[in-house]
């Protein structure tokens, strides 16, 4: 942190520095102030997007996604329900899923009841939340 904490020091006090030159010099009489005070914050908001994205940690590329098995077999999930749960993550409506899976409107009603139930849920983003954080679907 100290390498990204000097640099940015270090342009601050040349930047203050420029300032005090440029005010005892004739160049400082012959500009509006305004144009300093937009040159200053053009300079702090450079030097702000610098030292952010150097102190912002990276976040390291997830793997492929491997899906929890062993959180399915626990939760009692069938092969289709986990089918419906990839589907409502995808956004689709009911009448979508049906035409999808070639299915009625009711049963996929029936199959998601079931997965919400077995998931302790009472929503549709709830689901989604909960799969994803168990790792059922990517």
């Amino acid at each position: 942190m100290i390498r990204t904490i000097i640099p940015y020091a270090i342009a601050l006090a040349v930047a203050a520095l420029a300032l005090t030159w440029a005010k005892h010099h004739y160049v400082a009489q012959s500009f509006s102030t305004e144009l300093y005070i937009g040159l200053l914050a053009i300079g702090f908001v450079a030097l702000g997007i610098w030292a952010g994205v150097k102190l912002t940690p990276r976040i390291a590329p997830a793997g492929p996604f491997a899906r929890n098995e062993a959180a399915i077999r626990s939760l009692g999930l069938s092969p289709r329900e986990v089918e419906m749960l990839e589907a409502l993550a995808s956004g689709e409506s009911n009448k979508e899923i049906a035409r999808r899976f070639g299915i009625s409107p009711n049963t996929v009603k029936t199959h998601l009841a079931r997965v919400y139930e077995k998931l302790e849920v009472q929503r549709r983003v709830q689901a989604i939340e909960k799969a994803r954080f168990l790792a059922l679907i990517p």
